[in-house]
């Protein structure tokens, strides 16, 4: 996995673009009909998403980056992006995923932004469009191509990589004369002197992002070792168990939940950043785990009134940085496919995708786009720039990891026996081989 990222710089050409729209579904037809320019004068691709447009005056960062990629696509191509977009009050008890797969199975929409494990299942079911013949994707790092890729099919692309972290409170530790930790045992014993020193909770966790843990510690040798593609393939034949891999990452949680360094009942509970995020900005907790923009953003981790350091998840081999991919797919049956393909082209050009990676301070999928990160996540992007990660999810491995593992953590909050979980991921491996 070494070697995804490179420096360099590949602008994006209008003519190349229109060139490769006949490779994505462009039929060709040498007749002209007026009438139908006419009734096509305003052209438009509908995009599904978990938020919409911003208006002029948003502070949001993620989305006035998303949103300035969007309105070159529409400059360009003299079209418009209609948002369609998730609320959980109009869905109810639907989470956004739910949402996504249904629209998608019943080509309601052109394009998706989607979640790692609904790429997945889109993917295998023959929903999604092969992203491959576009000009930009010739630019995608490896680490994403292989996370997306399903059935010989790159079904998604993200407009940044995802990736995991420990966010720590480096004055917490420095008044414990504490190093940071880059194992399972140097994790433990931070965690054992905080709480012996009278801070309740060390680390602070919500009910979807503890399976960082667990990812981290049963995939560090899979995905640094020599023998990456090989054992995948034992995975999915069913030579190799999964529970085996993640033995090591499921007795870890459990220590830290029967330790009392983590609060299940309260992470069962927790929505990310929301739950665990105001003990940390007021120094109650030491640890929370986070994705990269949220180091990034006001409203979550960007401004604090002490040092913060992201780190990777601990495992035998050091600090394990976990990235997970989401991405835009584009229905196979999109009823604005040429101009949907040729949004794509342009939101995920190397233009683009500069423009947004300066914007948010995130890893861009392009080889060819870096920008300099803020200092606290200096330590992260050190490791992934040297190719030191686990993927989280990856669409090779028949069982889906991303959304199966925080699900079976959760049954660990609630009170499971690691050999329950481990039974649990056993089931769902033979499930999924059996289909």
């Amino acid at each position: 996995m070494k070697g995804y990222f490179k420096k360099g710089l590949v602008l994006f050409l209008t003519g190349a673009l229109l060139m490769g729209m006949a490779a994505c579904g462009k039929k060709e037809d040498d007749t002209v009909n007026l009438a139908e320019d006419t009734v096509r004068e305003k052209k438009v691709v509908n995009l599904f998403g978990p938020m919409e447009k911003s208006n002029p005056d948003a502070k949001n960062i993620a989305r006035s980056a998303h949103d300035l990629t969007v309105i070159m696509a529409e400059e360009e191509l003299g079209l418009s992006v209609e948002y369609r977009t998730y609320t959980a009050e109009t869905y109810q008890d639907e989470t956004y995923d739910d949402v996504s797969l249904a629209r998608a199975r019943s080509d309601m929409d052109d394009v998706y932004l989607l979640n790692p494990d609904t790429i997945q299942i889109l993917g295998s079911e023959g929903k999604l469009m092969d992203l491959s013949c576009l000009e930009s994707s010739a630019n995608l790092r490896d680490v994403v191509r292989v996370s997306n890729t399903v059935d010989g099919k790159l079904v998604a692309i993200p407009q940044e990589v995802v990736v995991y972290g420990l966010f720590v409170n480096k004055n917490m530790f420095d008044d414990y004369d504490l190093e940071l930790p880059n194992t399972p045992e140097e994790f433990l014993e931070c965690c054992r002197v905080f709480k012996e020193n009278g801070i309740e909770t060390p680390v602070g966790a919500n009910r979807w992002w503890l399976e960082n843990f667990v990812l981290a510690l049963a995939y560090a040798d899979l995905y640094n070792g020599e023998n990456t593609e090989v054992e995948i393939a034992a995975l999915n034949s069913g030579e190799a168990k999964y529970s085996d891999y993640m033995r090591e990452g499921f007795e870890f949680v459990k220590t830290l939940i029967d330790m009392g360094y983590v609060d299940a009942e309260k992470a069962y509970t927790y929505e990310a950043i929301e739950g665990e995020g105001p003990d940390f900005r007021e120094q109650k907790t030491p640890i929370v785990m986070a994705y990269w923009g949220a180091a990034n953003a006001e409203t979550a981790y960007g401004k604090l009134d002490f040092e913060l350091k992201v780190i990777g998840f601990p495992s035998h081999r050091g600090q394990m940085p976990v990235v997970s991919m989401s991405g835009y797919g584009v229905c196979v049956n999109a009823e604005h496919l040429e101009d949907t393909l040729a949004v794509m082209d342009i939101i995920l050009s190397d233009e683009a995708l500069q423009v947004y990676a300066e914007t948010n301070k995130v890893i861009s999928p392009s080889k060819n786009v870096e920008v300099e990160c803020i200092d606290a996540l200096k330590p992260l992007n050190d490791l992934v720039n040297d190719g030191v990660f686990v993927l989280g999810s990856n669409a090779g491995m028949r069982l889906e990891q991303w959304g199966n593992t925080c699900l079976v953590v959760r049954k660990l909050l609630e009170g499971a026996s690691v050999e329950e979980c481990l039974e649990e991921i056993d089931r769902l491996q033979e499930e999924t081989i059996g289909e």
